[in-house]
């Protein structure tokens, strides 16, 4: 695997651990908006999150390892690994909000009357984080080219 695409994989791998980390802790245990499966009892609720924190962790880990991979060897590029996390939260965010909150109906950010509120403010971040992560890839390998 080349280094250019070795830290976009890390990027993207952290940029999906980090998201789906910050979901985990805000919002499925601070907050107690949702669980990750909230069609069935709330003690399978609880396993579903730990499974998704467990998948959070994997993604964040290996990330990391690539992370400090690329800097021991020294081809490391900022740019193209934070663009790399910026479209790795920003795709997986988008990936939640549409996939699993809509279509396949895992759960809701919140159950509230008027959850189409939510459901922009999240899928508009995530398209805002996804856009910036792909100008960031786009600009870095501009860059390498010029």
């Amino acid at each position: 695997m080349t280094a250019r695409r070795k830290n976009l994989l890390s990027g993207i791998l952290f940029g999906f651990g980090l998201v789906a980390f910050i979901d985990e802790t805000i919002f499925h245990q601070l907050l107690h908006w949702h669980h990750f499966y909230d069609k069935a009892t709330t003690d399978i609720g609880l396993v579903s999150d730990g499974l998704f924190h467990a998948f959070s962790w994997f993604a964040t880990i290996g990330g990391l390892f690539l992370f400090a991979d690329l800097r021991r060897r020294q081809s490391l590029n900022v740019m193209r690994w934070t663009g790399g996390v910026l479209a790795g939260a920003g795709a997986f965010q988008l990936y939640d909000g549409t996939v699993q909150h809509k279509l396949m109906g895992l759960h809701q950010i919140r159950y509230v009357e008027n959850v189409y509120i939510y459901d922009w403010i999240w899928n508009i971040t995530a398209v805002l984080m996804l856009l910036l992560g792909v100008y960031f890839i786009l600009r870095e390998k501009r860059k390498q080219a010029g």
